[in-house]
């Protein structure tokens, strides 16, 4: 059984949360809100479900007609401390928005953001991923998108039964869709300030 991190070849069920819904939902909300400039901050490049996320990204990147240029892209461990360090280089590059893969690492942007002296959300807005505890205590409180948990943990267990029980188990992978819980950490990019 494969929670999140489905690998061809295995022949194994996997169960994941829709990583492209996730990223579709993150940047429609900021494109929303008039962002042009979306930073994507993701896990490892040979991490599938990172892999998705940014697949995804620039299809609504594409799709939305602007631009998500590698200054706009930045890996990390999925770390606050390693967010923290790629979102400095997503910031030097003028993002107004970013989105991120964890809400560690959103709170790993954030920190960065207010090291550049920076406000969350007025001069940029951050989006996290899972919804995890204590989100919505937060500093701003997190936007994020919510993966479905309780639903998957039902179908692993239901899937693992089945096996334990001699079922005959198809290879497949069952996507879940997440919500968008939209909090504080999001709001329209600043006017741009014009020379007196």
């Amino acid at each position: 059984m494969l929670v999140n991190a489905a690998i061809k070849g295995l022949g194994f069920p996997c169960v994941s949360c829709d990583d492209s819904v996730a990223i579709e939902q993150a940047m429609g909300h900021l494109l929303s809100l008039g962002h042009t400039r979306i930073g994507i901050l993701i896990g490892p490049q040979d991490h599938v479900p990172s892999q998705r996320k940014l697949a995804a990204a620039r299809v609504v990147a594409e799709r939305a007609g602007i631009t998500l240029g590698p200054d706009q892209i930045a890996h990390s461990h999925y770390s606050l401390e390693g967010a923290q360090a790629s979102a400095v280089r997503l910031l030097e590059a003028g993002v107004t928005g970013i989105v991120c893969a964890s809400d560690p690492m959103a709170l790993g942007a954030i920190r960065a953001a207010r090291r550049a002296g920076l406000s969350v959300p007025r001069d940029v807005s951050v989006v996290g991923f899972d919804d995890s505890a204590l989100m919505n205590s937060i500093d701003p409180p997190l936007t994020t998108v919510r993966q479905p948990i309780e639903p998957m943990c039902r179908m692993i267990i239901e899937l693992l039964v089945g096996q334990i029980a001699g079922s005959g188990m198809a290879a497949d992978e069952l996507l879940f869709e997440p919500e968008l819980v939209v909090r504080g950490s999001t709001a329209p990019p600043a006017a741009p300030t014009t020379p007196r």
